[in-house]
């Protein structure tokens, strides 16, 4: 094994390594350092690096694993967290300079979690400013690079956590997801991305943006990665009045590539939105690789999908402004300009509004359950469209022009609004070399079957295999 390539393993790779003590915490922290060194600031993947801090770590690492005290398959790994989640002594910025100087004083949880299991924090990621956006743009601290193609967006608002793994900046993060902000980075970077079941991993610690809405997640090069970090940091949290109290099992048991006899539905509507056919192509591709490994294929109808977008954005919109009220007030001139425009416009919702699309969720919520009376999982296009330039405003898909927030929240926002599991993962690439994400959502807590479809789906295909050639 060269030392050379150690950014570009996975986590199981890297854990199996620093198990058998073939390398040394230090070798790996050294070698995703010199990664960074090489490709900062040209992707303006972090915020905050803590070199020296991530050093001492791996020094302490090597220590424990030396004298038999191995806590794991994340002991020694590197690992960033995007710039919401508290972190003591480390500056918290949410994506704006109006934080520059804010360091918390205590760990969030999921931060806690991870470091609990050993794993080493290499940094905080940018974001979109106040994880408020979908294309990992930010006039403050740089806009994220794509690493298959720099002068393209990451998605957002976890662009930096994308772009940090995506380059083996990194060998895993943590995104935020609150209308796709963990999957549609992940789709267009050619990443795994999940959004756990709402409650199912704690948001204590970390920065509200819509708090009925936000999800943590895990943003991995492979299935089995996510599987790995959901098992430090699942589980229920006291600290998080929404935290779930439910059966967290392994998640790598469930990783068995076995979908024979698997109901997937395919949601009609979701074919019928605005979608690019070179995406589109791919994404009835891969649904016959699902196919061909036993899988039954339905198609199904959800009436309410064409809401989903209205009742979760007045939601969003409403929260959201009541969270940052105080900072619009005080700060709003320093707010990246469509940031701010968001923010005003929740001034705007009323309580009539913000109850009448409460309701309008439960009857979402209901018609969401119902979906999985006749299939096991949903199967979706990640997001319909691949990278588009830095700067884009506006797309136009298959004739049909959507401004780009709207574009790049077609598919994942729904599952936000219910709460439900889905995960996004490499099912091709464009003609320009741009990664395409294929979706799974599952019923409420059923992270297992999603992440057991996902993983059949991975080794059946290449996709996951591929690198940016930066």
């Amino acid at each position: 094994m060269g030392r050379s390539n150690l950014h570009g393993l996975s986590v199981r790779e890297l854990g199996l390594l620093i198990e058998k003590r073939e390398v040394s915490p230090v070798e790996v922290v050294e070698a995703h350092l010199k990664r960074i060194e090489a490709l900062e600031p040209r992707l303006s993947s972090f915020i905050t690096l803590v070199a020296d801090q991530a050093m001492e770590r791996a020094l302490q690492c090597e220590k424990e694993i030396m004298a038999g005290q191995y806590r794991g398959p994340l002991h020694g790994i590197p690992f960033g967290l995007k710039d919401l989640y508290y972190v003591k002594g480390i500056r918290n910025t949410c994506g704006t300079r109006i934080f520059d100087q804010f360091v918390p004083d205590f760990d969030s949880t999921v931060a806690r979690r991870l470091l609990e299991a050993g794993a080493i924090l290499m940094g905080k990621l940018n974001l979109h400013p106040l994880a408020y956006g979908p294309t990992g743009e930010n006039p403050d601290y740089g806009d994220m690079h794509n690493p298959w193609s720099p002068d393209r967006i990451t998605g957002g608002s976890s662009g930096g956590s994308a772009s940090a793994v995506a380059s083996g900046e990194c060998a895993f993060a943590m995104g935020t997801d609150t209308g796709g902000s963990v999957r549609i980075p992940s789709a267009l970077c050619g990443l795994v991305g999940l959004k756990p079941t709402y409650g199912l991993v704690s948001r204590y610690g970390i920065t509200v943006l819509s708090w009925s809405q936000d999800h943590a997640g895990p943003m991995t090069r492979t299935v089995e990665d996510c599987a790995l970090v959901m098992n430090a940091i699942a589980g229920h949290d006291p600290h998080d009045p929404a935290s779930a109290v439910t059966r967290v099992p392994d998640y790598t048991k469930a990783l068995t590539g076995k979908v024979k006899g698997t109901r997937i539905g395919l949601v009609k509507e979701f074919f019928e939105a605005p979608l690019d056919p070179t995406i589109g192509s791919l994404v009835r591709k891969a649904i016959s690789v699902f196919e061909k490994l036993g899988a039954q294929v339905t198609e199904i109808s959800w009436p309410m999908f064409e809401y989903s977008a209205a009742i979760a954005g007045i939601i969003q919109m409403a929260e959201a402004t009541a969270y940052h009220r105080d900072l619009v007030k005080k700060h709003g001139k320093e707010l990246m300009p469509m940031v701010r425009l968001r923010l005003e416009c929740g001034f705007f919702v009323s309580a009539v509004d913000y109850v009448q699309a409460l309701r309008a969720r439960t009857l979402f919520y209901q018609q969401s359950m119902r979906l999985f009376d006749g299939v096991d999982f949903l199967c979706t296009p990640s997001v319909p469209i691949p990278a588009c330039p830095i700067g884009t405003t506006e797309v136009d898909i298959a004739g049909k022009r959507l401004g780009i927030i709207a574009a790049l929240t077609q598919y994942t926002r729904p599952f936000n609004l219910n709460g439900f599991p889905a995960i996004s993962l490499p099912c091709g690439f464009t003609h320009e070399g741009l990664p395409v994400g294929l979706q799974f959502a599952g019923k409420p807590f059923d992270e297992e079957g999603v992440l057991r479809a996902a993983y059949a789906f991975e080794q059946a295909t290449p996709w996951h295999e591929r690198r940016p050639s930066l």
